[in-house]
């Protein structure tokens, strides 16, 4: 069943409305769909799908496959990367106010493209401190942004994600079975935050939450030296702590809300 259309907001463009909104139901569909999936999907009858895909590939914003299905463009990737980088500049004030009240490095980080990319962090002010580069890519089963964002999807969808080739371990302590990842995932959703403990590097501790709101799947972390957030977790209770950062990441979701 197709879903309603949003109302329209006063002085709003039609088309461009439309155009957007057919856009969302290609994502939604995995960036892969017919003409009459969108049609079903969007709820847009076919004559304006026909018209507002044409548009859409004559500028790169879509493209034909060879199965004459339609996927996302490329033209999309530049204004997804700068949308990314902006991200990580909205959220600032909030892992300012994260590290500050930890004392430890906050991160941001989203999914894309089956890998987590971190697109924002502030820097404990500590001599020993964690530090990855904005815009560096990971795998998400080995980390604790990575176990937060798979949290929020769906099973199958996190299965995908995370393919069907083997889980590869880099230290002694990744989680590389299917089965006891997804029922950390469970236990995630259930406490509401997620542990990296020396599973991407020997020596690093980690805790995540989700950013609830937020119009991609999102996570925000304290990281530092393993010792050092175990002081932290035992010094204020691992509820308490988390509590602040959901909190915070509440804040921060509120206002990346669409």
């Amino acid at each position: 069943m197709a879903s309603p259309a949003p109302e329209r907001a006063s002085g709003s463009v039609q088309s461009v409305e439309r155009a957007f909104q057919l856009l969302e139901a290609l994502a939604d569909a995995g960036g892969v769909a017919t003409l009459s999936e969108l049609s079903g999907s969007s709820g847009l009858p076919m004559p304006t799908i026909h018209r507002l895909v044409r548009t859409l590939a004559t500028q790169g914003y879509v493209r034909q496959d060879t199965a004459r299905r339609y996927t996302l463009g490329p033209r999309l990737i530049r204004l997804g990367e700068t949308a990314g980088r902006l991200l990580g500049s909205w959220a600032r004030p909030y892992l300012a106010e994260l590290m500050e009240a930890t004392g430890e490095t906050a991160n941001l980080a989203v999914l894309e493209g089956g890998e987590v990319v971190y697109v924002g962090q502030v820097q404990s002010r500590r001599s020993m401190r964690m530090f990855t580069e904005v815009g560096r890519r990971v795998q998400p089963h080995c980390t604790g942004v990575g176990k937060a964002l798979l949290a929020q999807l769906p099973e199958d969808e996190a299965r995908a994600v995370l393919g069907t080739q083997p889980l590869p371990a880099h230290t002694e302590f990744t989680v590389t079975d299917v089965d006891r990842l997804f029922e950390q995932l469970a236990h995630a959703r259930e406490a509401g935050y997620v542990v990296d403990d020396q599973e991407q590097e020997i020596g690093v501790r980690c805790i995540a939450v989700t950013v609830p709101g937020a119009p991609t799947p999102t996570a925000l972390s304290v990281s530092g030296p393993e010792a050092r957030i175990r002081a932290l977790e035992e010094q204020s209770g691992s509820g308490a702590l988390v509590t602040v950062m959901q909190g915070i990441a509440k804040r921060l979701g509120d206002v990346l809300a669409p």
